[in-house]
């Protein structure tokens, strides 16, 4: 019991101890700055007149009111500071009246709740401060909150405040040199003619706003525009109402591309005594003698003492920062008018071709079988990439000519996102297609004679499964951070900062890489096989192998090129720019989606016979497909009269199925003779 009570003694003695000397002076509250009055809880007075005082600091008072006339007769002073006075929570409209000696007002961490009023400060002095700052509960600036203020130039530091709305005409009557809007954390909106009736601003800062849109109205004063982490200023107005702009800091790169080969005045101006300096300028750049420009404005007496800036009559050239990279140049979605014309006409054939097979074969009357099922599967995945060329070839239509203000969104939204995706499974499940039509042929090839070893459908059905959930597993991966569809404007994962994402590259090339071995291997054993005589091998297997080597061959010879250049930028060694790799995507990319379903499908006898039968069933065509219908017929016939030739007999589970053909063909032959 004893050690309790020692340690509860300590405790008491520590609380009785007086609170340590910085402490106590920051929960005191600061001394009231004479002449004023500072009642806790109450109302600011500072009566006047008071001899010398030229500032006038008003911090961490407990007052709640600033009243009408409070610094009335403070005729002298020059700066007024009202700051980290949280108690105060109201100033009353002609609180700071007929100050003219004030250069610089501060309202900052306070409580208040709307914009003080500042119109009848009446100031003299040429150029005026107001500062604003940290009072989180001000949202909106209304109109003419400024009007009053008549002074040669004004700065207004209204940053850090819970500003969500600034009104029409909220400027009206200023002159404007810099206005500081940055880090108002929630202001969203500013009115189009916010700064109507107003003179300037030359620096306009919105860092760090959620501004959607700047007004379309008094742009054409701003020399100095600061847009840093304003990640929802996605658009610009048109860079024509940049007339004056020098500088430029902003969130995104692709807005220095509307600044590009912008004309600037030869002459931009923070003064109205200046506005006539461009004309002069031009006539003075004419004179013999050494004439200065401004000899030519003022008299001789009044430039004693000048200090003369000789290059002011010197063009100026716009900066922008930051400046577009290698992955955004300044310039379009399809770079080359070419390719614009190009994309729309491949997108077009690619998606007409391939949904045309699409419908054909899967309507068809005939068995659906493996080479169906694999072109079925095939023919899908070159219509996502033309769907993918659609979407691209759309918005390079849109955005023509001022990409650089639609960049943002498109790069960074759904868009985007979805054709990123289209491409990636189109191109991986096209690549895995083709590789399981090369490994059936050689299979078919191979064991031609053997048909109970022989793919089924039952077999393929599993194996292209597996193809759709890996091109899935592919595409999906850049969209929760694996690389990402948002580096460049035609959306494919080029984002090889991390080392996940160069690992993610690299093995889809590897994969691209190991495919085209395998088809090669494939397809040169099944060269040999065609030319081996021991090998029974029919007639249409022959002719479907040797067609599909070459057809194949050529697809992966067009998507060499990328891969050669996609591995050396995966290795950040790039060896061509994006804007060139443009005419591989259009060019190369995707022709083999446009070209397949003709080559695999279209061209070939037996998508013709079921073309032609599919139209019969709409009354056209009707004589085409009899034809195709009597050669079907012919084909049966000559199958039941011939038999089965060669030293191999087939299996019996064949004999009765081409028994049972043969004696329905005959069935056929009756009913075609009585209907003739």
């Amino acid at each position: 019991m004893g050690r309790p009570s020692l340690a509860l003694r300590l405790l008491l003695a520590l609380l009785l101890l007086p609170p340590p000397a910085p402490l106590l002076w920051a929960l005191r509250p600061a001394p009231c700055p004479e002449p004023c009055s500072c009642p806790p809880d109450g109302a600011l007075r500072c009566p006047g007149p008071q001899a010398g005082l030229s500032r006038l600091s008003l911090t961490y008072l407990s007052i709640k009111v600033i009243p009408s006339q409070a610094f009335r007769g403070l005729n002298e002073v020059i700066k007024i500071l009202i700051q980290n006075t949280k108690n105060l929570v109201h100033i009353e409209a002609g609180a700071f009246t007929n100050l003219p000696r004030l250069k610089y007002l501060s309202i900052c961490n306070t409580g208040i709740h709307k914009l003080p009023d500042v119109t009848k400060i009446f100031s003299s002095e040429f150029n005026f401060i107001l500062e604003i700052c940290d009072n989180l509960h001000i949202t909106t600036i209304p109109r003419n909150a400024f009007q009053g203020m008549n002074n040669e130039s004004i700065t207004l530091k209204l940053y850090g405040n819970g500003f969500e709305e600034i009104q029409s005409h909220a400027f009206n009557g200023t002159t404007l040199i810099s206005l500081e809007l940055k880090e108002n954390a929630r202001l969203e909106k500013m009115h189009n003619d916010a700064f109507r009736g107003a003179t300037g601003p030359s620096i306009l800062d919105i860092s760090s706003t959620k501004l959607q849109a700047l007004p379309s109205y008094g742009l054409e004063s701003i020399q100095t525009l600061i847009a840093t982490s304003s990640y929802s200023l996605k658009k610009l107005p048109s860079r024509e109402k940049f007339t004056n702009l020098l500088d430029a800091t902003l969130t995104y790169p692709s807005h220095c591309c509307a600044f590009r080969n912008l004309p600037t005045n030869e002459q931009n101006f923070s003064f109205s005594i200046f506005k006539n300096f461009s004309k002069q300028c031009e006539s003075t750049a004419r004179r013999p003698n050494n004439e200065t420009l401004y000899s030519a404005i003022f008299a001789e007496s009044e430039l004693s003492g000048w200090d003369y800036d000789y290059g002011f009559c010197l063009p100026k050239t716009l900066q922008c920062a930051p400046e577009p990279d290698a992955f955004n140049p300044c310039e379009d979605i399809m770079g080359y008018d070419f390719l614009r014309v190009l994309i729309w006409l491949i997108n077009i054939l690619a998606i007409t071709g391939n949904v045309t097979v699409l419908f054909v074969l899967l309507t068809s009357r005939y068995k659906l079988t493996v080479p169906r099922f694999l072109m079925c599967n095939l023919s899908f995945a070159d219509f996502c990439m033309g769907l993918y060329l659609l979407l691209i070839a759309s918005v390079d239509a849109q955005t023509k000519g001022q990409y650089y203000n639609h960049a943002i969104d498109w790069q960074t939204g759904s868009g985007c996102s979805a054709a990123g995706f289209f491409t990636v499974f189109a191109s991986e499940l096209s690549v895995y297609t083709l590789t399981v039509i090369t490994l059936e042929r050689w299979h078919t090839i191979t064991y031609a004679i053997q048909l109970d070893q022989k793919l089924r459908l039952k077999h393929a059905i599993p194996v292209m499964l597996g193809g759709w959930l890996f091109s899935t597993l592919i595409a999906v991966l850049p969209l929760v951070g694996v690389s990402n569809y948002m580096k460049v404007s035609i959306c494919l994962p080029m984002d090889v900062e991390s080392t996940l994402s160069q690992v993610y590259i690299l093995t889809i090339l590897i994969l691209n890489v190991m495919a085209f071995i395998i088809i090669c291997a494939c397809y040169i054993k099944i060269y040999f096989a065609v030319q081996n005589p021991e090998l029974m091998a029919t007639n249409k297997d022959t002719k479907i192998a040797k067609k599909m080597a070459v057809l194949i061959f050529t697809d992966f010879t067009c998507m060499a090129p990328i891969s050669f250049f996609a591995i050396s930028a995966a290795f950040k060694v790039p060896l061509i720019t994006v804007t060139n790799s443009k005419v591989l995507l259009v060019l190369f990319y995707p022709v083999n989606s446009c070209a397949n379903p003709f080559l695999y499908a279209i061209f070939t006898k037996a998508f013709q016979r079921d073309f032609f039968l599919l139209l019969s069933k709409f009354g056209c065509c009707k004589y085409r497909a009899e034809l195709y219908r009597r050669k079907d017929f012919s084909a049966y016939i000559s199958n039941c009269k011939n038999g089965f030739t060669g030293s191999n007999k087939p299996s019996r589970s064949t004999f009765k199925l081409t028994t049972l053909q043969c004696q329905y063909s005959a069935v056929l032959d009756k009913t075609c003779y009585k209907e003739c």
